[in-house]
């Protein structure tokens, strides 16, 4: 079996899944084989396997980092909200049943077996397994049911490096009282503390560092800087939010749905100094950019309808009806047709009408679409970006709608993409739609090959009248490879990673 070491926070968003991906690309490169592993995950980003299984996006992210295949035994049990007070819960990548918390809370420790079975498997096939926990190990209501936390790294025999977010301060409370308010057992299991995101000079931190390991007799291994790594973002947590876009020659406005999910597609486009993207909430932030996306969700029928409320479908419409472009993916997809049925209550429930902008109408049912995709783009000589015509794409599709056109209409319709293959099995169908300047398409990942963002980079910049063969491809595998070294090299440069090693083999 594998050795264990766990990475745990005193609360969300202490850079626990950065840490991870770090460990784990800092252990490829030592020459160890590394597996991440979460037994439980709460985001609306995820991934569809070559299996047809959804994990975490997070998950995915460090099997990149580790050089290895995404696999559903790194997370076992996903949990995407639907609403405030309720989730999809997926165990091993397959739908499990929707429930409300207080539903779910009863019946988490029937999920141990699985999460151990996944565990296991995954150990038997590594030399290393960088275990992430979730939230704050030490919510002492939810302590008895834990199976994410100190639980999980007694199940792995795992020993915990402990994080705490200096970048919002209170670093050393935080420290010390989630070390206080664990029993004598969990306390034994924290090996070392890490203070992540540190921006300034260290010695100024030194006496604290020393006070902190007087109170709770636990070394500190790292003072790790706020590295500035372009590395996707695990949920809603992200900064991208609040962050105002660069200012650049193309302005890019994504929507801010209030059960945003897979943001992770648009994050391609960051990659390009032409281009700025920006997540709007509200009509006055909308402006008048050069193109508008409508991300995917968790909740179409709701979010349209936050939409509706707030203006900006009626702001989209307009922006649409002036031939600008405007992109659907997934979720965004379904709400550019014309109708959503809900008979089944999958989402909503009931019957909406769509924003009418293309000739499809979808029904929600039961059964997830999951599945890997791959194919090219046929826009040839129509609409507005019709020099995708012929490239290649890769992606997956994550959703519980399906979207049809009445025959009546098929032969006047333009779809989008043919797709060659679905999870390694040849097909040949039409998916997607188009119609001049409105774009609508299931594929998560559609814009992850280098020429398709160059092409609708250079499209964008043509119309505006500018020069557009300034914009160069992008090799987006050597840029993801590039920050996971610049991620291990922050972590190497600024972590005893002796001491880590010695607590990776003393265990627990």
């Amino acid at each position: 079996m594998a050795k264990a070491i766990m990475v745990q926070g005193t609360m969300s968003n202490a850079g626990k899944s950065l840490l991870v991906a770090g460990l784990c690309r800092l252990f490829k490169q030592d020459g160890y084989s590394v597996a991440p592993f979460k037994s439980q995950n709460m985001a609306l980003n995820s991934f569809i396997t070559k299996e047809g299984l959804e994990m975490g996006r997070a998950q995915v992210v460090q099997a990149e980092a580790a050089g290895i295949e995404p696999s559903v035994l790194m997370n076992p049990i996903l949990l995407k909200p639907t609403n405030d007070m309720a989730s999809q819960v997926i165990v091993n990548g397959e739908v499990y049943s929707n429930m409300d918390a207080k539903e779910y809370y009863s019946h988490k420790r029937d999920m141990v077996p699985e999460i151990k079975k996944a565990y296991d498997k995954l150990a038997s096939q590594y030399d290393i397994i960088v275990l992430e926990g979730a939230g704050s190990p030490a919510e002492i209501n939810l302590q008895e049911n834990d199976i994410v936390n100190m639980y999980m790294a007694k199940m792995a025999k795992a020993p915990v490096l402990l994080a705490g977010d200096i970048d919002r301060g209170g670093v050393f409370a935080s420290l010390v009282g989630t070390m206080a308010l664990f029993n004598e057992e969990d306390r034994a299991m924290v090996k070392g503390t890490i203070i992540n995101k540190f921006r300034g000079d260290k010695t100024i931190l030194q006496p604290g560092l020393s006070m902190l390991e007087k109170i709770i007799h636990v070394p500190t291994v790292g003072v790790v800087p706020y590295l500035h790594v372009d590395i996707d973002d695990e949920d809603s947590l992200t900064e991208k939010f609040s962050r105002k876009g660069k200012v650049a020659l193309i302005d890019i406005a994504v929507i801010r749905l209030p059960r945003i999910s897979n943001f992770t597609d648009f994050n391609v486009f960051e990659y390009s100094d032409a281009v700025g993207l920006r997540y709007v909430d509200s009509v006055g932030q909308l402006g008048n950019p050069d193109l508008i996306i409508i991300p995917g969700t968790k909740n179409t029928m709701e979010d349209l309808l936050w939409m509706r409320q707030c203006g900006l479908e009626a702001a989209i419409i307009k922006y649409a009806a002036a031939g600008k472009p405007l992109i659907g993916i997934c979720g965004g997809f379904q709400m550019l047709g014309r109708e959503l049925k809900d008979s089944d209550h999958v989402e909503h429930g009931g019957n909406m009408k769509g924003m009418g902008l293309l000739p499809c109408t979808t029904v929600f049912e039961k059964k997830k679409t999951r599945t890997q995709v791959k194919g090219h783009f046929i826009t040839e000589g129509n609409g507005y970006f019709s020099a995708l015509h012929g490239i290649e794409i890769e992606g997956y599709e994550i959703h519980m709608g399906q979207s049809t056109v009445e025959e009546s209409e098929e032969s006047s319709v333009n779809f989008l993409t043919q797709i060659t293959e679905i999870s390694s099995k040849k097909t040949d169908q039409s998916a997607g739609l188009f119609k001049d300047n409105i774009y609508g398409s299931y594929i998560h990942g559609i814009f992850d090959k280098e020429d398709v963002v160059k092409t609708i980079v250079s499209v964008l910049l043509k119309k505006k009248g500018l020069d557009e063969s300034a914009v160069s491809g992008l090799d987006v595998k050597a840029y993801k490879e590039e920050q996971y070294n610049l991620l291990a090299k922050g972590l190497r440069e600024n972590m005893d990673m002796e001491a880590v090693y010695r607590i990776l083999n003393e265990g627990v």
